[in-house]
């Protein structure tokens, strides 16, 4: 299936690994020119350097902290300046501090927010006026299935991502009719770095082995087994495609069936 996203330009924040990396190779293989950035310079270069040996696609790396307002604004204007034009946004950020609803410092709710509420605003409304002079785009942000259930530990990401799927919405609703989608997706237990590094905590918390721990989840989802981040990024491309036409303002779960929630 041809997709239509030859030739397209996209954005993609936290690539330099994970989940982010997964879109940006998949925008890729379909022929999407892609910006990708994250913190860490070296690393950044060493996947964009993959993923045109893998796909021969041009890609623009663009370290900085996306949790700054200055680095997206940067981030979208060199891409706009290199490539000439912005078709899709894929925000994708790193998780926010860990951190309980009884005890969270203020330090760590104050940098849970910028990172898994203001980065989704900020990058959205950074590219949207660049979205509009195509009279076509994408947005797809990459949040959490706490939008959904609780996670132990994890109320810092809850309770900032709920915010970012209202604030999905009401932009939905603002730029349907520029023939821009917004989108989210809540992935689950995909075995990134980041979900290692969770279950990891969980282990030396409870004195438990890690493969007990590991073992112990996959037994609650309903496949089986954790899903990779490659799951994940292909709806994302899907999402960010011309095949996609009219699914906009949406949250949909990558996570196995493992959140019980039945809405």
């Amino acid at each position: 299936m041809d997709l239509g996203l030859q030739g397209r330009v996209a954005i993609i924040g936290g690539a330099s690994r994970g989940l982010g990396r997964a879109c940006a190779m998949g925008l890729a293989q379909e022929g999407a020119r892609v910006a990708i950035s994250s913190r860490s310079a070296e690393p950044l270069e060493a996947t964009a350097q993959e993923i045109r040996s893998a796909t021969g696609v041009e890609v623009l790396a663009v370290p900085g902290d996306l949790s700054c307002l200055a680095d997206i604004q940067d981030l979208i204007q060199r891409t706009v300046d290199h490539f000439g034009r912005l078709d899709v946004v894929i925000s994708n950020s790193g998780g926010p501090p860990e951190g309980r609803a009884v005890d969270t410092s203020e330090d760590n709710w104050e940098r849970a927010i910028q990172m898994a509420l203001q980065f989704f605003i900020r990058m959205s409304r950074e590219a949207v006026p660049h979205l509009k002079q195509q009279s076509w785009g994408r947005v797809i942000n990459i949040l959490a299935s706490t939008v959904y259930q609780p996670i132990d530990n994890l109320a810092t990401s809850g309770v900032t991502r709920l915010g970012a799927v209202a604030f999905a919405k009401s932009l939905a609703d603002e730029v349907g009719r520029d023939n821009i989608l917004i989108n989210n997706v809540a992935p689950g237990f995909l075995l990134t770095d980041r979900m290692m590094d969770l279950f990891k905590t969980r282990a030396r918390e409870t004195d438990t082995d890690l493969d007990t721990v590991l073992q112990a989840r996959a037994s609650t989802i309903p496949l089986g087994r954790f899903g990779q981040p490659e799951e994940l990024a292909n709806l994302v491309t899907f999402l960010a495609s011309e095949k996609n036409s009219y699914i906009t303002g949406t949250t949909i779960l990558v996570d196995g069936g493992a959140v019980r929630s039945v809405i």
